[in-house]
């Protein structure tokens, strides 16, 4: 069998068929304010927890996408963006409007790039969601806590969802990673504000696959559409910290409507 001849280039060389990719640089690797805030936050978080992360692999290095993790800790947020930091990804969040008020902490908060939320009422509107849809298009990834608030479910598990994360991805097209993480309440119990420092706690971490949500793309983004999307994202998620926690979440998702109790704000019961 003849061998079909190879291209030669105009220099006499026979050019690489399969030339070398090239290597996406990190994100964190890019100056930026969040260098200042991992030098201020990385060592004592550190101090607080190691991470044990299953199937880091499965968060995309480059490219945009909603990050959505379960809830159930005051403290979750700097654990979380820790774990997007050592895998590679600036954290950015959608973040109580209050914050953003406090001296130092206000102005890192703007710098970098993390999102101000109204809790309810017609102040929330769609900007929240504008500014979010602006990260995502400049390729970086938005953490999207789909439960709004610490859980009120009595053993923690995610509860009844709210439908921003599903409203952003259908809007936009952008996958939805869901990630589960458990033993931050050992640093932090929830509603506490009292960190405990000693022994040096654990946080097991899981990235899943991204959420299909195919069924509701030619569909209206009416309440009933974005509630069903919402409900597959929390069930995404639920099934990761099942694994997480090596037992099974209850059959019905808690309802803080069902049980007399307000979806935002501390909650004692």
């Amino acid at each position: 069998m003849r061998r079909a001849p190879s291209r030669v280039a105009d220099n006499g060389t026979v050019p690489d068929s399969n030339p070398p990719v090239k290597k996406q640089r990190s994100e964190k690797s890019r100056p930026s304010v969040f260098w200042v805030l991992a030098a201020l936050v990385i060592p004592i978080g550190s101090l607080l927890a190691r991470f044990r992360v299953v199937d880091a692999d499965k968060l995309p290095r480059t490219g945009a996408f909603i990050l959505t993790p379960n809830h159930y800790s005051e403290i979750d947020p700097v654990m979380m963006g820790m774990v997007s930091w050592k895998l590679g990804r600036l954290p950015r969040f959608l973040a109580k409007e209050s914050l953003f008020t406090v001296p130092v902490l206000g102005w890192f908060l703007r710098r970098s790039g993390q999102v101000p939320v109204a809790r309810g009422g017609s102040a929330r509107g769609a900007a929240p969601l504008d500014a979010a849809r602006k990260i995502a298009e400049e390729g970086r990834i938005v953490i999207i806590y789909p439960e709004g608030s610490l859980t009120r479910d009595p053993d923690m598990w995610p509860m009844r969802g709210k439908t921003g994360a599903a409203r952003m991805a259908l809007e936009t097209g952008l996958p939805v990673i869901p990630i589960a993480h458990w033993g931050t309440q050992q640093v932090m119990a929830r509603y506490s504000k009292k960190i405990s420092w000693f022994p040096r706690k654990t946080i097991d971490v899981k990235v899943g696959d991204p959420v299909d949500l195919s069924a509701f793309r030619d569909r209206p983004l009416d309440n009933t559409t974005l509630t069903e999307a919402t409900g597959v994202i929390m069930d995404a998620i639920t099934r990761l910290l099942e694994d997480l926690r090596g037992e099974k979440a209850p059959a019905e998702r808690w309802d803080p409507t069902q049980h007399n109790q307000k979806e935002t704000g501390r909650f004692d019961g």
